[in-house]
């Protein structure tokens, strides 16, 4: 079977060895170059004694075994064993001496029916496990370096040890269906299942995920070190591109006043820039000057921050990709402003006030990405002249936190103690002015970021960071506020809170920071907890989250400096509790205390919550009870991995599978197994009871109704599209056209894209307010806008169909001026003759 296949068949060359004498030779050191623990390799051959370094040194044990032809070697800290013949891990079952120790049996481990204690799925191939294999620890396989990736490989890791998002693809792996390129989600699938699997190899290569990635972002393309904190956001924005649904109308609607969290996706974190300019977005990659801690660049190359870092704060890019995942809804104690503080569109122009109320309404999306990691941040900005408070309500993916420096915390301190603002010029100076004080703050920092950390800088807590982030600020000088009730700029107070916490917290550490003439990493330790951090001191009074406390599950560190460096992760394993190093293809076993020590760069925290569990058990034992019932009823499969693996579910969802008429959706029809699980009615009533929700489900079949919709949605599209394509050949066929009028590519894009079938949303009136420009009360066209050309037909074609406007020609009709310039050049020429 496949089992014996799997054998190593070398095994018989290991002479009699105990554990005991393993644990003797880690004492040692490498009998080639004296090189210590941990990744010390001893030599399993009959008789031979040889212990030899690793990789992470000269490789002296694979050195040997080639020399002596010696086919086996163990791990002297993880006692996991390599065969150099077969080129991968073998398990020796029948020498458990050796072999890697079986944690303890958990006594709320045990699943059945769909519903989990220990959150965690185990991708397999065939049959069901024993039960000591249902406890052996896994995801223990490490990643090869494939060319400076240790930055892909230490965030891949970290994400792999996020339970509600690994076993999302493991448990409902139906639901990773998408038709959007590279199909990244399904190359991440693959590597989850390979990570996860009962007979795991000792590393894998993540070449499918890489090559995706490259092409997601020409940034991660090449071989040059990249920030593994900008792979996280591009990896993760990219899977909910392709894994995001439309959100029922039936599922709740926004709260008043702003959208939900989760309507639409700001690929960044959180982040509070004092300055006015950069009030524009939640997003982290923006740049600055608060502490010394900037935001990520590229570690290995401090000349050239990577694109979309920190460095490249307003790109065009940067700044169209927030216009149109636009998530920040400013809310008001008077008259809405033109200007909102923190909202991604910032100003807003007046063709944008004239036509920003016929643009379609936006979609509101979800995904399992949006689910785990999104979470949403309330700020007030108060004017402190008539005191109108302006509310903003933004989605972040992760916080990025200020790294305080010894004044900053005596300040920060100061503050808290007294119930202050803290004043942003003392708090976080934004430097020096002139060029002598530019260099000697240069020369002092570059002196700071050489300087031992023990030397240096007090001990900084997670909470002093959080404490920074979350400080009010003061905004005066040249970043006052610009207030719409008493129309003009303003001394004022900006707040922060968290008005929702996310299932799993994502917190960037701002150690890199790059200047004009070089770059620098602050060394600092930050000590952060590995279990009961509490975010209830920065909870806004209004939240509805009940869970405020969380636990370390991965935290990823950075090695060496800002011109160079090397990743690693510390993962905690969910199935035997304990905490593993990964090191590209290495993964050893350490203590806690290693963990805390660690020179921490990104941080993933998970609500922790004993209630949870208790509700994960109780449900698991109504299942066991396999009482009989006349009702069967039906639940979405990705509401039930939510429970196994969220301390706050959330209620029943069953609508990801239902249409708004209570049916399956046609083009769901196909895949149901996959979408839904079914539950006895004992099972269903406890879950319906303590989470409420729904709606039930007995009955699986597919709308009628939406079918019927589909087709005329499928007429209308080709009708359109015909009649597009027929008007624009009559146009192209014209050598002079009497008219030729401009329409926005932007909108024409949207538009292609619906009736291609690439977007289920109709595109909304036409919106030209991008490639006009209002001048003498006419609109004329913006000097390198991007726009298309039309014939008048044409406009008037779609024009009738979406509304809109404003009409932009750039040609009008030219037939009575063409008639008068003929009788201009007659006079001319009679008079001509004349003379």
């Amino acid at each position: 079977n496949m089992f014996e296949q799997d054998i190593c068949p070398h095994l018989d060359s290991i002479g009699e060895i105990t554990k005991a004498e393993l644990l003797q030779r880690s004492q040692g050191t490498c009998q080639s170059c004296g090189a210590v623990g941990p990744n010390l390799w001893a030599c399993l051959q009959s008789d031979c004694p040889y212990v030899g370094c690793g990789e992470s040194y000269c490789d002296h044990s694979t050195l040997h075994a080639q020399a002596k032809k010696h086919n086996l070697t163990v791990n002297l800290t993880t006692f996991r064993v390599w065969c150099y013949v077969c080129e991968r891990e073998v398990f020796l079952e029948q020498r458990p001496a050796t072999g890697p120790a079986v944690p303890q049996h958990s006594p709320h481990s045990a699943c059945q029916h769909s519903f989990k204690a220990v959150p965690i799925a185990v991708a397999e191939d065939d049959g069901s496990e024993s039960e000591e294999d249902e406890h052996k620890p896994r995801g223990l396989t490490g990643m090869k370096n494939i060319g400076n990736s240790c930055y892909m490989n230490a965030a891949l890791q970290a994400l792999s040890n996020c339970p509600p998002l690994t076993q999302f693809f493991l448990d409902c792996s139906g639901l990773v269906r998408t038709d959007k390129k590279p199909a990244l989600c399904k190359s991440y699938y693959k590597l989850i299942s390979e990570l996860w699997h009962k007979k795991r190899p000792s590393y894998v290569v993540p070449t499918s995920l890489s090559h995706g990635i490259k092409l997601v972002n020409p940034m991660f393309r090449g071989y040059a070190q990249q920030d593994t904190q900008e792979f996280l956001r591009c990896l993760m924005d990219q899977l909910h591109e392709e894994l995001k649904e439309p959100l029922s109308e039936s599922c709740g609607a926004p709260d008043e006043g702003g959208d939900d969290p989760s309507d639409h996706r700001d690929p960044g974190g959180a982040e509070r820039p004092p300055s006015e300019d950069e009030f524009l977005s939640c997003d982290s990659g923006s740049s600055s000057d608060r502490g010394e801690g900037g935001s990520p660049g590229a570690p290995d190359d401090p000349d050239k921050p990577p694109e979309g870092s920190a460095g490249q704060t307003h790109s065009s890019s940067t700044a169209e990709r927030h216009v149109l995942v636009h998530d920040s809804v400013c809310i008001t104690s008077s008259n809405p402003p033109s200007y909102c503080p923190t909202a991604p569109g910032g100003f807003s122009s007046p063709a944008q006030l004239l036509f920003g109320g016929r643009k379609r309404k936006q979609s509101r999306y979800r995904s399992v990405i949006s689910d785990i990691f999104d979470g949403s941040i309330l700020s007030l900005v108060q004017c402190l002249t008539c005191d109108r408070v302006s509310t903003t309500v933004e989605t972040f993916q992760d916080l990025s936190l200020p790294i305080p420096g010894k004044e900053d915390l005596a300040k920060l301190h100061s503050s808290i103690h007294q119930n202050l603002p803290a004043k942003p010029q003392a708090l976080f100076s934004d430097g020096p002015q002139g060029w002598i004080p530019f260099i000697m703050d240069s020369i002092r920092r570059l002196v700071v970021s050489c300087t031992p950390t023990w030397f240096w800088g007090p001990l900084v807590t997670l909470e002093d960071c959080l404490a920074a982030f979350f400080a009010a600020d003061e905004l005066k000088g040249d970043n006052m506020y610009s207030c719409e009730r008493c129309k003009k700029l303003r001394n004022g107070v900006k707040y922060c809170k968290v008005l929702s916490l996310p299932e799993i917290l994502c917190v960037h550490l701002k150690r890199f920071r790059h200047e004009v003439m070089y770059s620098f990493k602050i060394g600092s330790h930050v000590a952060f907890p590995l279990e009961g951090l509490d975010l209830r001191p920065f909870l806004a009074k209004d939240s509805p989250s009940q869970i405020t406390t969380y636990d370390l599950l991965s935290v990823i560190c950075h090695h060496g400096t800002a011109g160079s460096g090397h990743y690693i992760a510390y993962c905690q394993n969910v199935i035997n509790g304990q905490w593993y190093e990964f090191d590209d293809q290495y993964v050893t076993e350490v203590h806690e205390t290693v963990v805390q020590s660690a020179e921490a760069y990104v941080l993933f925290y998970r609500k922790s919550s004993e209630e949870s569990l208790r509700e994960r058990q109780r449900v698991v034992a109504l299942a066991n009870m396999e009482e009989p019932s006349l009702l069967h009823f039906y639940i979405s499969r990705e509401w039930l991995n939510k429970f196994n693996t969220f301390t706050e579910p959330g209620p029943i969802s069953n609508h990801t599978f239902l249409c708004q008429h209570g049916g399956i959706p046609p083009h769901k029809y196909q895949y149901i197994d996959d979408l839904v699980v079914m539950l006895p009615e004992n099972v269903w009533e406890y879950l319906y009871n303590s989470f409420g929700g729904g709606p039930a489900v007995n009955h699986l079949y597919m709308c009628a109704i939406c079918q019927v919709e589909i087709e005329a949605l499928a007429k209308r599209r080709k009708v359109e599209v015909e009649t597009f394509i027929k008007l624009n050949k009559e146009f192209q066929a014209e050598e002079a056209p009497s008219g030729i009028l401009c329409i926005s590519m932007q909108w024409f894009r949207e538009w292609e894209s619906f009736v291609k079938g690439k977007d289920n949303e109709p595109p909304g009136p036409i919106d030209n307010s991008k490639i006009g420009l209002m001048k003498g009360g006419h609109v004329q066209l913006k000097q390198g806008a991007d726009y298309g050309q039309i014939s008048e037909e044409t406009w008037l074609y779609l024009l009738g169909l979406y509304g809109g406007g404003p009409e932009i020609a750039v040609r009008q009709t030219v037939a009575p001026v063409g008639q008068d310039m003929q009788q201009r050049e007659r006079k001319i020429e009679a008079e001509t003759r004349s003379l």
